[in-house]
């Protein structure tokens, strides 16, 4: 039995050791022959990082706008996560990633349809090449052993020839040179020792306008950095080629590159722009069509502050940094939605973004919001349980506030506050 041509591999696995015992249990060949080598160690596949589809497989998903899928024995599976072109992406343990690869696609039932045929045309099921128990763990008795791994780690932090040929300054101090990798983030420009006042919000415009179940990955993607969008031209412009972009993942030391990424997810569908699915919107109010991004940048030299509203579950998914960051970073100040995941509310607050929480079973859908409003947010003096916020034209609602810690989201952040120890010092009131 082999792979179906049209199924692409990799193997990755998490530790170094792996291989090793994989070869002394005479199973790493019978992976190779089903084109399961190994490319790698750690994030790949999971991260974006398993390369790009075959040219007349992509081209044929891209021109029939077909829904393919992939199946990752990893744990994160978003939305255009492992591929910008496979829609449905699906945890799997790796024996059964190996026999999807064998069964070709994902409208097979594994437990009464057969992978595919043997050297004689005879149907093979996953029953009849599944291992027992026993077989499992005889193999890892016999073969898996301490010297392994002491092998593999002794010396792990002595790195590759690659590694310990870098050049490595002995300053205390980063000299910041120029790279596409890492950057001075501005998180700290223009801040004095004076305590900020609470500033007003007034006449903001919307930038992104989504649905339920947005999560991080949503927000800000670690995945494949696409060449048309503002973080491939970015890269572009500063001497990178495609091929060398990498991932957002990799690049998540620069700002430059990650607040362009910030809703550029390939298949984040923004309300502002009906009908597109990626990092668009409609710039208002000329309700001009461009990248999130480049509308950001126009409000931010206007001076426009901006809001998003969400549904339910808002920040979702593995709790990134990133995605508070380049949010602030793209001059979002109130976010609106009907509920949050937890530690992306409170990130959000870290980085002086205000979370505000719709009424009882209020939405934006529910109070007829279009996103072409402006919104002005009541005084947050006296840090209020509840505060108004008022579109216009449209609605006149009060928001539940709905985090604790909000003093700092008031006075833009929790950096700002490392900067002044009476703030430091100083408790939220609940």
């Amino acid at each position: 039995m082999q792979v179906k041509p049209w199924v692409k591999t990799s193997f990755a696995p998490g530790s170094q050791v792996v291989p090793t015992y994989l070869k002394q249990a005479g199973l790493l060949e019978h992976l190779e022959a089903l084109k399961f080598h190994v490319t790698g160690f750690g994030c790949t596949t999971c991260i974006g990082n398993a390369g790009p589809l075959p040219d007349e497989i992509g081209a044929a998903v891209q021109k029939g706008n077909l829904v393919v899928g992939s199946v990752l024995s990893g744990n994160r599976n978003f939305e255009g996560r492992i591929h910008g072109d496979v829609r449905t992406n699906w945890l799997a343990s790796p024996p059964l990633v190996v026999a999807y690869a064998l069964a070709g696609n994902m409208n097979v039932n594994l437990s009464k349809d057969p992978l595919g045929k043997d050297k004689d045309g005879n149907d093979v099921y996953l029953k009849d090449i599944w291992p027992s128990q026993r077989e499992i763990a005889d193999a890892m008795g016999s073969n898996i052993t301490r010297a392994m791994f002491q092998a593999s780690y002794s010396d792990v932090f002595k790195g590759d020839d690659n590694w310990r040929s870098l050049n490595a300054p002995e300053s205390e101090l980063y000299s910041w040179e120029k790279s596409t990798y890492i950057a001075n983030p501005p998180y700290f420009d223009n801040m004095s020792m004076e305590e900020r006042g609470i500033p007003e919000i007034r006449d903001a415009r919307c930038l992104v306008y989504v649905g339920d179940s947005i999560t991080t990955d949503h927000i800000s993607p670690a995945g494949a950095i696409k060449a048309d969008t503002p973080a491939g031209k970015y890269l572009m412009e500063n001497g990178v080629e495609p091929k060398d972009f990498n991932s957002y993942g990799s690049r998540r030391g620069n700002h430059d590159v990650m607040m362009r990424g910030t809703f550029a997810n390939v298949r984040l569908r923004n309300k502002m722009a009906p009908g597109t699915e990626g990092g668009y919107t409609r710039y208002q109010p000329d309700d001009e069509e461009m990248f999130i991004y480049d509308a950001a940048m126009r409000y931010k030299e206007e001076g426009t502050p901006l809001v998003v509203l969400a549904g339910k579950e808002y920040g979702t998914g593995s709790s990134r940094d990133w995605a508070a960051k380049g949010t602030m970073l793209l001059g979002i100040q109130v976010v609106i939605a009907e509920s949050y995941e937890r530690i992306h509310r409170s990130n959000l607050v870290g980085m002086g973004v205000l979370p505000l929480q719709f009424n009882g079973g209020d939405s934006a859908e529910g109070l007829g919001l279009t996103g072409k409003e402006t919104f002005t947010v009541g005084s947050l003096e006296g840090s209020p349980s509840s505060v108004a916020v008022t579109a216009s034209p449209g609605r006149h609602r009060d928001y539940l506030r709905n985090d604790r810690p909000h003093r700092y989201a008031e006075r833009m952040g929790l950096l700002p506050q490392r900067r002044h120890p009476a703030l430091c010092d100083s408790r939220p009131s609940e």
